[in-house]
Protein backbone atom coordinates (compact mmCIF):
# COMPACT_ATOMS: atom_id res chain seq x y z
CA UNK A 1 0.00 0.00 0.00
CA UNK A 2 1.38 3.41 -1.00
CA UNK A 3 2.06 5.85 1.80
CA UNK A 4 -0.58 8.56 2.13
CA UNK A 5 0.65 11.93 0.82
CA UNK A 6 -0.93 14.74 2.83
CA UNK A 7 -0.51 18.29 4.13
CA UNK A 8 -2.32 19.84 7.11
CA UNK A 9 -3.22 23.45 6.33
CA UNK A 10 -4.41 26.25 8.58
CA UNK A 11 -4.03 27.42 12.16
CA UNK A 12 -7.09 27.11 14.41
CA UNK A 13 -9.53 25.90 11.72
CA UNK A 14 -7.52 23.30 9.85
CA UNK A 15 -8.07 20.94 6.97
CA UNK A 16 -6.14 18.03 5.46
CA UNK A 17 -5.04 18.21 1.84
CA UNK A 18 -4.62 14.57 0.73
CA UNK A 19 -3.10 13.68 -2.65
CA UNK A 20 -4.24 10.26 -3.86
CA UNK A 21 -2.30 8.38 -6.50
CA UNK A 22 -4.08 6.38 -9.21
CA UNK A 23 -6.39 3.84 -7.56
CA UNK A 24 -5.49 4.97 -4.04
CA UNK A 25 -8.26 5.38 -1.44
CA UNK A 26 -8.90 7.31 1.78
CA UNK A 27 -11.76 7.29 4.29
CA UNK A 28 -13.22 10.16 6.32
CA UNK A 29 -16.12 10.87 8.61
CA UNK A 30 -19.41 11.83 6.95
CA UNK A 31 -19.77 15.54 6.32
CA UNK A 32 -16.04 16.25 6.64
CA UNK A 33 -15.36 16.78 2.91
CA UNK A 34 -14.25 20.27 1.91
CA UNK A 35 -13.66 19.64 -1.82
CA UNK A 36 -12.34 16.96 -4.20
CA UNK A 37 -10.84 16.96 -7.69
CA UNK A 38 -13.09 15.90 -10.58
CA UNK A 39 -11.72 12.35 -10.90
CA UNK A 40 -12.24 11.47 -7.25
CA UNK A 41 -15.13 9.01 -6.83
CA UNK A 42 -17.00 9.53 -3.56
CA UNK A 43 -19.07 6.70 -2.11
CA UNK A 44 -20.81 6.00 1.20
CA UNK A 45 -19.91 2.81 3.04
CA UNK A 46 -21.31 1.19 6.16
CA UNK A 47 -18.94 1.61 9.09
CA UNK A 48 -15.32 1.46 7.99
CA UNK A 49 -16.05 -0.90 5.10
CA UNK A 50 -14.21 -3.80 6.70
CA UNK A 51 -15.24 -7.39 6.05
CA UNK A 52 -16.97 -9.46 8.73
CA UNK A 53 -17.32 -13.19 9.28
CA UNK A 54 -21.06 -12.59 9.71
CA UNK A 55 -21.41 -10.83 6.38
CA UNK A 56 -23.81 -7.90 6.07
CA UNK A 57 -25.26 -8.41 9.55
CA UNK A 58 -21.77 -8.31 11.05
CA UNK A 59 -20.87 -5.12 9.20
CA UNK A 60 -24.12 -3.53 10.43
CA UNK A 61 -23.35 -4.52 14.04
CA UNK A 62 -19.80 -3.14 13.72
CA UNK A 63 -21.26 0.13 12.41
CA UNK A 64 -23.57 0.37 15.43
CA UNK A 65 -20.63 -0.18 17.80
CA UNK A 66 -18.68 2.43 15.84
CA UNK A 67 -21.47 4.96 16.43
CA UNK A 68 -21.11 4.39 20.19
CA UNK A 69 -17.57 5.80 19.98
CA UNK A 70 -18.91 9.16 18.77
CA UNK A 71 -18.57 8.53 15.02
CA UNK A 72 -21.17 8.06 12.28
CA UNK A 73 -22.50 4.65 11.27
CA UNK A 74 -21.47 5.48 7.70
CA UNK A 75 -18.18 6.75 6.28
CA UNK A 76 -17.19 8.46 3.04
CA UNK A 77 -14.74 6.61 0.79
CA UNK A 78 -12.64 8.60 -1.69
CA UNK A 79 -10.96 6.82 -4.62
CA UNK A 80 -8.79 8.24 -7.39
CA UNK A 81 -10.20 6.88 -10.65
CA UNK A 82 -7.72 8.63 -12.95
CA UNK A 83 -4.11 7.93 -13.90
CA UNK A 84 -2.79 11.14 -12.38
CA UNK A 85 -2.75 12.41 -8.76
CA UNK A 86 -6.00 13.88 -7.46
CA UNK A 87 -6.74 15.91 -4.32
CA UNK A 88 -9.17 15.40 -1.45
CA UNK A 89 -9.63 18.09 1.23
CA UNK A 90 -11.04 17.06 4.62
CA UNK A 91 -12.02 19.77 7.12
CA UNK A 92 -11.87 19.65 10.92
CA UNK A 93 -15.24 19.66 12.73
CA UNK A 94 -14.32 22.69 14.87
CA UNK A 95 -11.49 24.89 16.18
CA UNK A 96 -8.38 23.01 17.19
CA UNK A 97 -5.67 20.88 15.62
CA UNK A 98 -5.57 17.82 13.38
CA UNK A 99 -3.05 15.21 14.52
CA UNK A 100 -1.51 12.72 12.06
CA UNK A 101 -0.60 9.47 13.82
CA UNK A 102 1.42 6.69 12.21
CA UNK A 103 -0.18 3.56 13.63
CA UNK A 104 2.90 1.44 12.92
CA UNK A 105 4.82 3.51 15.50
CA UNK A 106 2.30 2.48 18.18
CA UNK A 107 1.94 -1.22 17.48
CA UNK A 108 -1.03 -0.64 15.17
CA UNK A 109 -3.27 0.68 17.99
CA UNK A 110 -4.07 4.04 19.59
CA UNK A 111 -6.77 4.82 22.17
CA UNK A 112 -8.62 8.14 21.79
CA UNK A 113 -11.47 10.12 23.27
CA UNK A 114 -14.94 9.68 21.76
CA UNK A 115 -15.37 11.47 18.44
CA UNK A 116 -11.63 12.05 17.89
CA UNK A 117 -11.33 10.12 14.59
CA UNK A 118 -11.51 12.32 11.49
CA UNK A 119 -9.95 10.45 8.55
CA UNK A 120 -7.46 7.78 7.58
CA UNK A 121 -6.56 5.01 5.19
CA UNK A 122 -8.84 2.21 4.08
CA UNK A 123 -8.51 -0.84 6.30
CA UNK A 124 -8.31 1.08 9.55
CA UNK A 125 -11.00 0.29 12.10
CA UNK A 126 -12.64 2.42 14.79
CA UNK A 127 -13.75 0.12 17.60
CA UNK A 128 -14.93 0.37 21.20
CA UNK A 129 -12.31 0.49 23.94
CA UNK A 130 -14.06 -0.15 27.27
CA UNK A 131 -12.66 1.26 30.48
CA UNK A 132 -11.99 -1.78 32.66
CA UNK A 133 -11.88 0.09 35.96
CA UNK A 134 -15.22 1.33 37.30
CA UNK A 135 -13.74 4.52 38.78
CA UNK A 136 -12.11 5.42 35.47
CA UNK A 137 -15.43 4.97 33.66
CA UNK A 138 -17.37 7.09 36.15
CA UNK A 139 -14.86 9.83 36.91
CA UNK A 140 -12.31 9.76 34.10
CA UNK A 141 -14.06 12.34 31.92
CA UNK A 142 -14.29 10.01 28.91
CA UNK A 143 -16.91 7.61 30.28
CA UNK A 144 -16.76 3.86 29.89
CA UNK A 145 -16.33 3.97 26.12
CA UNK A 146 -13.34 5.33 24.21
CA UNK A 147 -12.12 4.76 20.66
CA UNK A 148 -9.64 2.06 19.73
CA UNK A 149 -8.23 2.82 16.28
CA UNK A 150 -6.40 -0.11 14.73
CA UNK A 151 -4.73 -0.86 11.41
CA UNK A 152 -1.78 0.51 9.48
CA UNK A 153 -0.79 3.77 7.85
CA UNK A 154 -1.70 7.29 8.97
CA UNK A 155 -4.84 8.15 10.91
CA UNK A 156 -5.98 11.73 11.56
CA UNK A 157 -7.55 12.64 14.89
CA UNK A 158 -8.90 16.01 15.98
CA UNK A 159 -8.16 17.88 19.22
CA UNK A 160 -9.77 21.08 20.54
CA UNK A 161 -7.55 24.10 21.17
CA UNK A 162 -3.78 23.67 20.98
CA UNK A 163 -2.13 20.26 21.13
CA UNK A 164 0.71 18.97 23.29
CA UNK A 165 2.39 15.67 22.43
CA UNK A 166 4.40 14.11 25.26
CA UNK A 167 6.65 11.06 25.11
CA UNK A 168 6.63 9.15 28.41
CA UNK A 169 9.50 6.94 29.50
CA UNK A 170 8.80 3.72 31.45
CA UNK A 171 8.83 5.43 34.87
CA UNK A 172 7.25 8.74 33.81
CA UNK A 173 3.81 9.78 35.02
CA UNK A 174 1.61 12.80 34.30
CA UNK A 175 -1.41 14.27 36.04
CA UNK A 176 -3.88 15.50 33.40
CA UNK A 177 -7.26 17.21 33.57
CA UNK A 178 -9.76 14.51 32.61
CA UNK A 179 -11.23 16.59 29.76
CA UNK A 180 -7.85 17.44 28.23
CA UNK A 181 -6.76 13.89 27.39
CA UNK A 182 -7.12 13.27 23.64
CA UNK A 183 -5.28 10.02 23.03
CA UNK A 184 -2.68 7.57 24.30
CA UNK A 185 -0.53 4.78 22.92
CA UNK A 186 -1.78 1.31 23.74
CA UNK A 187 1.24 0.86 26.05
CA UNK A 188 0.30 3.83 28.27
CA UNK A 189 -1.49 3.05 31.55
CA UNK A 190 -4.51 5.26 32.29
CA UNK A 191 -6.12 5.74 35.72
CA UNK A 192 -7.85 8.44 37.77
CA UNK A 193 -6.98 9.73 41.23
CA UNK A 194 -8.62 11.92 43.85
CA UNK A 195 -7.14 15.43 44.02
CA UNK A 196 -6.36 14.80 47.68
CA UNK A 197 -7.88 17.99 49.03
CA UNK A 198 -11.54 18.86 49.47
CA UNK A 199 -10.64 22.56 49.42
CA UNK A 200 -8.91 22.20 46.06
CA UNK A 201 -11.83 20.16 44.72
CA UNK A 202 -14.45 22.73 45.74
CA UNK A 203 -12.62 26.02 45.21
CA UNK A 204 -9.80 25.13 42.82
CA UNK A 205 -12.06 24.61 39.82
CA UNK A 206 -10.33 21.36 38.81
CA UNK A 207 -12.96 18.93 40.09
CA UNK A 208 -12.62 15.93 42.40
CA UNK A 209 -10.43 13.79 40.16
CA UNK A 210 -7.61 14.04 37.66
CA UNK A 211 -6.28 11.50 35.19
CA UNK A 212 -2.89 9.87 35.56
CA UNK A 213 -1.03 8.49 32.56
CA UNK A 214 2.10 6.36 32.98
CA UNK A 215 4.68 5.40 30.37
CA UNK A 216 6.08 4.11 28.22
CA UNK A 217 4.37 5.61 25.19
CA UNK A 218 2.92 8.82 23.77
CA UNK A 219 0.17 11.02 25.17
CA UNK A 220 -1.77 13.72 23.30
CA UNK A 221 -3.30 16.54 25.37
CA UNK A 222 -5.66 19.32 24.24
CA UNK A 223 -5.74 22.81 25.76
CA UNK A 224 -9.44 23.60 25.34
CA UNK A 225 -11.95 20.76 25.81
CA UNK A 226 -15.37 21.46 24.32
CA UNK A 227 -17.02 21.50 27.77
CA UNK A 228 -14.77 24.42 28.80
CA UNK A 229 -15.48 26.26 25.57
CA UNK A 230 -19.23 25.78 26.04
CA UNK A 231 -19.08 27.26 29.57
CA UNK A 232 -17.22 30.34 28.31
CA UNK A 233 -19.65 30.89 25.45
CA UNK A 234 -22.74 30.32 27.56
CA UNK A 235 -21.42 32.63 30.27
CA UNK A 236 -20.73 35.37 27.73
CA UNK A 237 -24.14 34.87 26.15
CA UNK A 238 -26.00 35.04 29.46
CA UNK A 239 -24.02 38.08 30.64
CA UNK A 240 -24.56 39.86 27.35
CA UNK A 241 -28.27 39.08 27.35
CA UNK A 242 -28.83 41.41 30.32
CA UNK A 243 -27.57 44.33 28.26
CA UNK A 244 -29.25 43.45 24.97
CA UNK A 245 -32.97 43.96 24.59
CA UNK A 246 -33.06 44.66 20.85
CA UNK A 247 -33.81 42.07 18.20
CA UNK A 248 -30.16 42.21 17.14
CA UNK A 249 -29.11 41.29 20.67
CA UNK A 250 -31.56 38.41 20.79
CA UNK A 251 -30.31 37.09 17.46
CA UNK A 252 -26.74 37.33 18.74
CA UNK A 253 -27.64 35.29 21.83
CA UNK A 254 -29.48 32.71 19.71
CA UNK A 255 -26.44 32.36 17.43
CA UNK A 256 -24.16 31.71 20.41
CA UNK A 257 -26.50 29.04 21.80
CA UNK A 258 -26.76 27.28 18.40
CA UNK A 259 -22.95 27.27 18.05
CA UNK A 260 -22.54 25.64 21.46
CA UNK A 261 -25.21 23.04 20.71
CA UNK A 262 -23.63 22.08 17.38
CA UNK A 263 -20.13 21.94 18.87
CA UNK A 264 -21.22 19.65 21.69
CA UNK A 265 -23.63 17.31 19.95
CA UNK A 266 -22.97 17.33 16.20
CA UNK A 267 -20.55 14.36 16.36
CA UNK A 268 -22.54 12.33 18.88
Amino acid sequence: MAQLNYQIIGGDLQYINITLESGQEAIAEQGAMMYVDKDIAVSTILGDGGASRLGGLGRFWNAIKRSLTGESMFSSLYRNTSLKPQTVAIAAPGPGEIIPVNLAEHGGVVICQKGAYLAGEKGQRVQIAFQKRMRVGFFGGEGFIMQKITGSGTVFIHASGSLKEIVLKPNDELKVDTGCLVGISSTVRYDIKYTGSLKNSIFGGEGLFYATVSGPGKVWIQSLPMNRLSKVLMGAALTGSHNRTSWAGKLYLLGIIIFVFVALFAKK
